[in-house]
């Protein structure tokens, strides 16, 4: 399923920019632990600032961008079991063998680290545990900002670790190799975020930003697109006084 790629940027931008006080006005009932959730988007924006958008950019100034490309299209496809098995879940059979032929072709012809499968038509899907476990009517439960890790509920939290078992990087016999691939493939995805620092940061509340796009985001990977396109408050505007 497709959705805008900024929108899904700023989804996943859980580091940045931090609004610690909880701001008078209505409640979210999706979020009704949003005190906590607040005070961890502020630990992770510290930890940020601190220590991954500098090694970020770092790793963009170094690393030249073919390598970093290659490099996210290994882990990609190391990854990409997740999508058939949820596919499989889900009941999507025909995008189980899309996705199955797409795994095929870029661990074989692409040797991992090239992505002819999408120059020959084969586009790429997202799925993962929490999305099949919404396709099966579990609600996502209140919304919850994870330390390190940014946006979850209590649904899809749960759920990162189901997916581990479907990853090809969980079943690397080195430990070193497994933590240091999933570290690297952080570091390249905080630096794929570097372009909307600026846009979070002007934002009124920059914390209600983030939830608001990531809740829109998971329920239209839930729904396949089939979603309510009304518009949310995003809190990227200050009231008028």
């Amino acid at each position: 399923m497709k959705f805008p790629a900024f929108a899904a940027a700023l989804a996943a931008a859980g580091m940045l920019s931090a609004c610690a006080a909880v701001p008078a006005g209505k409640h979210d009932p999706r979020d009704p632990l949003e005190r906590v959730n607040r005070d961890v988007f502020r630990f992770n924006t510290a930890a940020d600032h601190a220590v991954f958008r500098p090694a970020a950019k770092a790793w963009q100034a170094v690393v030249p961008p073919p390598l970093r490309q290659g490099f996210g299209n290994f882990v990609g496809n190391l990854g990409y079991p997740v999508t058939i098995v949820n596919d499989v879940l889900q009941g999507k059979i025909t995008d189980g063998g899309h996705d199955l032929t797409r795994l095929l072709v870029n661990s074989i012809f692409g040797l991992g680290f090239f992505d002819p499968a999408t120059h020959a038509g084969l586009e790429r899907h997202n799925e993962d545990f929490g999305q099949t476990l919404g396709k099966w009517g579990v609600p996502p439960g209140p919304y919850l900002m994870l330390p390190f890790v940014g946006p979850s509920s209590l649904r899809d939290a749960p759920s990162m670790v189901v997916d581990q078992y479907a990853n090809g990087r969980h079943y690397l016999k080195d430990p070193y190799l497994d933590y240091g691939l999933w570290v690297t493939s952080k570091l390249q995805l905080r630096a794929e975020l570097l372009a909307t620092d600026a846009v979070l940061e002007r934002a009124y509340d920059p914390y209600a930003f983030v939830r608001n796009a990531w809740l829109e985001r998971r329920e239209y990977q839930v729904r396949d697109g089939a979603v309510d396109e009304s518009p949310a408050d995003t809190g990227e505007d200050a009231p008028a006084n």
